[in-house]
């Protein structure tokens, strides 16, 4: 296929570098900022520079932050060739896909969303890589009335990417789960560096800080729009964690350790059945 791919930071970048790697596909790369296009070019990460001609284009990857996704496919969605399939990689959908696959049919245009579960502390096309997807988990979220051609298509991009377990669920479901598995952490770990401790903490650190805090490097703005765009999903997982924290800081309180014992107990058994599901489950 010719695939234009459009933002080429640490996503957009990683598709790109990916795909010329693993696939045939040619790649065609637009970002704004020119530099980063012709330094692109010049790696061999794209065949060509985007010229505007969106005929071309069999499927198109859109790599940016969800508000500007909407508003770059708002955009530009009638000019593009009716019958392309269009999809994003943003880590929220539900409402928000369901304006996308509007903008689709008003202009006769297929959508599905997808989203590679993978990433790195700093962004930008200059972090990107072509083994960024490697083992991921890759989710595609189609609609119940969407191609089942579609989604096996970017089921097997998803494939040609390297990426590990292929979950196939709805928009809504999917922020449901993302609230949980993805968006709680990056609040965590931001809540958790804001201890005074932190300007001191060299040479009494070791893996259990490192893991805690690698991803408080995220980027304000786009985490920001993630988080507003899933407020109830994460509300409701933000709420639940700060219940179970309340109980270990009464035990402290409290100097119950009997009650703490318990505690601790309760989450290494989940940890361990979490464990043997996930052994359990092909990829």
């Amino acid at each position: 296929m010719k695939i234009l791919v459009v933002g080429l930071g640490l996503i957009g970048g990683s598709i790109c570098k990916t795909l010329k790697k693993n696939t045939g596909h040619t790649v065609i790369g637009s970002d704004l900022n020119k530099e980063v296009e012709k330094a692109a070019l010049a790696e061999g990460s794209i065949d060509c520079a985007f010229d505007g001609n969106y005929s071309d284009a069999e499927l198109i990857i859109i790599c940016l932050y969800p508000e500007v996704t909407e508003n770059y496919f708002r955009t530009n969605a009638h000019f593009i060739r009716k019958g392309t399939l269009v999809t994003e990689v943003c880590g929220i959908k539900g409402s928000f896909s369901a304006r996308m696959k509007g903008i689709a049919e008003e202009n006769g245009l297929e959508y599905i969303g997808i989203h590679p579960m993978a990433g790195m502390e700093f962004g930008g096309y200059v972090n990107s890589s072509a083994e960024l997807f490697r083992g991921a988990n890759f989710i595609v979220t189609p609609f119940e009335d969407s191609s089942s051609e579609n989604t096996e298509l970017l089921k097997a991009l998803a494939e040609d990417m390297g990426a590990g377990k292929i979950v196939v669920t709805s928009p809504e479901n999917h922020d449901k789960m993302i609230a949980y598995t993805s968006q709680l952490a990056h609040v965590v770990s931001s809540a958790y560096v804001k201890s005074p401790e932190l300007l001191v903490e060299c040479g009494f650190s070791g893996g259990s800080f490192q893991d805690m805090t690698r991803i408080a490097t995220m980027n304000e703005s786009m985490w920001t729009d993630l988080f507003m765009q899933n407020k109830e999903n994460l509300k409701f997982e933000l709420d639940t964690l700060i219940k179970n924290l309340t109980r270990y800081s009464e035990a402290l309180e409290n100097s119950d350790a009997d009650a703490m014992k318990e505690l601790i107990r309760e989450g290494r058994l989940l940890k361990e059945e979490n464990l043997k599901r996930r052994i359990g489950q092909p990829n």
